[in-house]
């Protein structure tokens, strides 16, 4: 098959996957694909095999034969090209020994050009002619076996064993009298069926070959934005059940300007379910929540965590005339001031997974800032704790969040301008907690986080689950032109 098959399809297998008992120490993004994902892979793969084979042309192919009363035969087929493929059944099966795809039973129909001379000592001058024909292949057969293994990081796809066998095999002659010459073409039939099998075998090796060329070219980080990377390296060999092919990546998100060490954080060897709450799903892919934990370290090692704000809706509360009931020391110093609040965070967000949904714990320090002739003058610093829970969804290929205030809690960190009555400070906080801090952070929420999917296929009908300390990704995969040129015909059927 060619290349393009493999590339496609492979991927879909090695990208998405993982089994239902592997180990998945120091991988934090694992998947499942199911046997209905493996069943859609595989007529992908026959779909897109077709499409390869199709105009195949196969070597020129030269002979003779003796013919009684005529003498010598040269005969040459050329131009000898695959016009269709039809597949009447097909399988594909996973197991310890790899992973096997069989094609039975499929139909191929040729074309060519025929030639041919006769020379011999009764036809010294030799008789010629020449003209087109048609065959038919019945009961063909191809199959591969193939395995990954992991080389460094990176995934080593092996062929095993591979083969093409044609079954029956017919002629037809078109030109001049082909009823004379079809005991010539008879002759080359074994010529004719060796060239497809080889022609066939050869796409193969020659597809199996590029992919693995390509499975080594994949990076081991991919850059997200200018601050972090993601470490896609894979963890473990892939593990191949009855049902499923598994493998694991590491996961974890890495400042950019560092080095891609083992980071410091550590799960249990534990078993990951594929079971989809009933749901006949495709693919499950897991995110472990070490994920979300390295990449809240990344962002507030980088400094990325920290806001001014000088702008609110209620622009009044950045004056220190809006103060003066509530902190007349303030006013008293600082009269009608414009201010600001300069808004970072003291430790990075923690994380937690639960069986229900996500949970944030958020530490952030507002401090009060006035400007006068200026100069930015911190005047006071109050530390929040801030409780939220956080609506996960998938929007296209990613996983994109919401977080929802729960509570928050404040208190006086310092301040330069006497106590402050923090009940009276605590309707302000949530204001600015309600219109800056969580629109802030639900902006950045908004991009999302990649879910690990080949070019120019999506999730579709995708549920999530939740299952301390991981959170899962059901869902079916289709090609995002299909998907569209479906949803735009079922909005117009509606309208």
């Amino acid at each position: 098959m060619a290349p393009s098959i493999f590339f496609s399809v492979l991927c879909l297998l090695s990208v998405l996957t993982c089994g239902y008992v592997q180990p998945l120490k120091d991988g934090f993004i694992s998947g499942v694909i199911s046997d209905k994902g493996l069943e859609y892979a595989k007529e992908l793969l026959i779909e897109k095999g077709i499409a390869s084979i199709v105009m195949l042309q196969l070597p020129e192919i030269e002979n003779s034969a003796q013919v009684s009363l005529v003498g010598n035969a040269k005969v040459v087929l050329s131009n000898i090209t695959i016009t269709d493929v039809q597949v009447n059944s097909s399988s594909v099966k996973t197991g310890e020994n790899g992973i096997v795809l069989v094609v039975s039973g499929a139909i191929v129909n040729l074309s060519m050009r025929w030639r041919y001379t006769v020379s011999s000592w009764l036809i010294p001058i030799g008789i010629s002619d020449k003209g087109t024909a048609s065959v038919k292949v019945t009961g063909m057969q191809v199959g591969l076996t193939i395995n990954l293994r992991n080389q460094e990081g990176t995934l080593k796809l092996s062929l095993l064993d591979y083969g093409c066998y044609v079954g029956d095999l017919s002629i037809k002659l078109d030109g001049g009298a082909s009823w004379l010459y079809q005991l010539l073409v008879d002759a080359l039939e074994g010529n004719i069926a060796s060239a497809v099998e080889e022609g066939i075998s050869e796409k193969i090796k020659e597809g199996i070959m590029k992919l693995d060329n390509f499975l080594n070219s994949l990076p081991k980080n991919v850059s997200l934005d200018k601050t972090a990377t993601l470490n896609v390296s894979f963890v473990g060999n892939p593990v191949l059940s009855s049902s499923s092919i598994a493998i694991a990546i590491n996961g974890l998100f890495t400042e950019k300007k560092e080095v891609l060490l083992p980071q410091s954080y550590h799960q249990k060897e534990l078993k990951i379910s594929s079971a989809c709450g009933g749901l006949p799903k495709m693919i499950k892919v897991s995110i472990h929540e070490n994920v979300f934990k390295s990449a809240s370290q990344v962002y507030f090692t980088a400094g990325k965590m920290e806001l001014i704000v000088d702008e609110l809706p209620d622009q009044a509360i950045l004056n220190t005339a809006e103060w003066r009931f509530i902190v007349p020391q303030l006013y008293k110093r600082y009269p009608n001031d414009d201010m600001q609040l300069n808004i970072s965070m003291s430790s990075p967000p923690v994380i937690q997974l639960t069986y229900q949904d996500v949970g944030a714990t958020i530490l952030v320090d507002i401090t009060i800032e006035v400007l006068e002739d200026f100069e930015v003058i911190p005047v006071a610093s109050i530390s929040v704790e801030i409780s939220a829970s956080c609506a996960v969804e998938i929007v296209g290929n990613d996983i994109v969040g919401r977080l929802i205030l729960q509570d928050f809690s404040t208190y006086l960190k310092w301040s330069k301008i006497g106590k402050l009555h923090m009940r009276l400070i605590q309707s302000l906080m949530s204001s600015v907690l309600k219109t800056v801090v969580l629109p802030y952070l639900n902006f950045k929420l908004k991009r999302g986080f990649p879910l690990p999917i080949i070019d120019g296929y999506g999730f579709q009908n995708a549920v999530i689950l939740y299952n301390h300390p991981w959170i899962a990704v059901c869902s079916d995969v289709s090609f995002l032109e299909d998907y569209y040129l479906g949803q735009q015909s079922s909005s117009a059927y509606v309208s």
